[in-house]
């Protein structure tokens, strides 16, 4: 997040609450992504200093703004030192204390997420986004960052990417007993894709086979594009 892209206001609630209204008969909790990956800033700009105070008040507006409009969890995804703890403040301050926090709280610098990010328009302008996204080489980061998100109110931790950090996920549930989640993320559902339109493996079978190690490897919630097949595959 840049200074220049700070003035880009936060959505009122009225905006989301077509998509969460507290009236309909939920078949299961509604989360929100907390993130301002769709701000822009001008390449040109290549000195300007990213604010965290403002940018965490940001996030914390954004997150109000949605559990307003119903959300029963928000989701902060950015790695802003210090949002998970401001953002369940300013909650319990508004009255929205049973409103649940799931913290992007491993989050790695990856090659995987290019996918979502052409589709999403929210590719880096310039550098990457490896400043504040954590070194993928390194373990014990991931785990302090773990720690200082429960630390500060987290409900549920999540590690993302997948895949290449199953002994990541492993350590996280182990070590802090906390409702765990993973990100299998863009790039790794697009190569099991690609892999099985050129009949290099059987996309059902590769797919149950990823998220079985998933779960064996502490996964108490799997956030996966293949969602929908997964409700289908699994009740046959």
């Amino acid at each position: 997040m840049k200074h220049n892209a700070f003035k880009i206001s936060v959505c009122k609630p009225s905006f989301f609450s077509g998509f969460l209204n507290k009236k309909t008969n939920r078949p299961a909790p509604l989360m929100t992504k907390t993130a301002l990956c769709k701000k822009r800033w001008e390449p040109s700009n290549r000195n300007v200093r990213r604010s965290l105070d403002e940018t965490v008040e940001l996030l914390v507006r954004t997150a109000l703004s949605h559990a307003a409009a119903g959300a029963d969890m928000v989701a902060p995804s950015d790695m802003m030192d210090g949002r998970v703890g401001a953002i369940r403040e300013a909650l319990d301050a508004a009255g929205f204390d049973q409103t649940g926090i799931m913290s992007y709280a491993a989050k790695f610098a990856s090659a995987f997420y290019g996918p979502f990010r052409d589709a999403a328009e929210s590719p880096p302008q310039f550098g990457d986004r490896s400043s504040y996204q954590m070194d993928y080489a390194n373990a014990e980061e991931a785990l302090r960052e773990v720690a200082l998100d429960i630390e500060e109110g987290a409900d549920i931790v999540m590690v993302k990417p997948a895949l290449p950090y199953l002994d990541i996920l492993w350590r996280v549930r182990e070590r802090f007993g906390k409702p765990t989640a993973v990100y299998h993320v863009s790039g790794e559902y697009a190569m099991v894709k690609a892999a099985a339109e050129k009949g290099i493996v059987e996309e059902r079978a590769a797919v149950l086979e990823i998220m079985t190690a998933l779960k064996r490897a502490g996964a108490d919630i799997i956030v996966t594009y293949w969602a929908r097949e997964l409700t289908q595959w699994l009740a046959a």
